[in-house]
């Protein structure tokens, strides 16, 4: 299966089903659309339904639906801004909560928006840091 092997790091050290929906759905979209960008989105796309990013792993959020402008517009032409895997539709609570477990520095004092590109942030740290680079 192309998706197994296609399996990004962070989906690694996440729950098994967020690792199966990535692998499902990437497999039907190279069908669709061959392999590439698009297939990765797509299946991104999926996950991002499910569960959000935190650290360098995905965690289930506690609702599902899209995670940002982008998800909830979808399409290929339509392109927005994605929020990298925070769930930038999430209660500013559950926003403080994220940041207070990736130990965000200055979040009490931050608007919704601020905490949503401070996780982003904090979450590509994370990552880096989990792969070597």
């Amino acid at each position: 299966m192309p998706g197994r092997e296609d399996l990004p790091s962070t989906l690694r050290r996440s729950p098994e089903k967020a690792q199966r929906t990535w692998e499902k759905t990437h497999d039907s979209a190279v069908e669709t659309y061959g392999e590439g960008e698009r297939s990765h989105r797509t299946a991104f796309a999926a996950v991002k339904h499910e569960f959000e990013k935190v650290g360098d792993h995905w965690e289930p959020k506690g609702r599902k639906g899209p995670s940002d402008q982008q998800a909830a517009g979808g399409g290929p032409e339509r392109r927005a801004p994605t929020a990298g895997g925070v769930d930038a539709n999430a209660t500013k609570d559950h926003l403080m909560s994220v940041a207070r477990k990736l130990d965000v520095p200055g979040r009490s004092g931050m608007t919704k928006p601020e905490l949503v590109t401070a996780i982003e942030k904090a979450n590509d740290r994370a990552t880096r840091k989990a792969r070597g680079d």
